[in-house]
């Protein structure tokens, strides 16, 4: 992948050098950053071997990330928002 076919900012693409699925975050020098599906620290990863997600790849990734949150004991108000996204400091109750 070259810099004009570069995935752009929110696409889901695979990283051949981890195995790993991610969302392109954005770029640092000549690699893009990914962040996990789920949300986590991100990493840095060739453009080269990044190839974009068809949507069945989409869904199938985004299922798995909701099945292993579900195995970590994480409930609902964890997938939400952030523990610190709190709706009474926004002046909703």
């Amino acid at each position: 992948m070259t810099d004009e076919c570069a995935p752009c900012v929110g696409t889901a693409v695979h990283d051949g050098d981890s195995g790993r699925v991610g969302l392109v975050m954005g770029h640092e020098g000549p690699y893009l950053q990914l962040r996990p599906l789920g949300g986590g620290r991100e990493w840095d990863a060739d453009p080269s071997r990044l190839r974009p997600l068809d949507a069945a790849e989409l869904l199938s990734a985004r299922v798995a990330e909701a099945n292993a949150r579900s195995r970590k004991g994480l409930g609902l108000g964890d997938i939400r928002g952030s523990p610190h996204d709190d709706p009474a400091e926004d002046g909703a109750r």
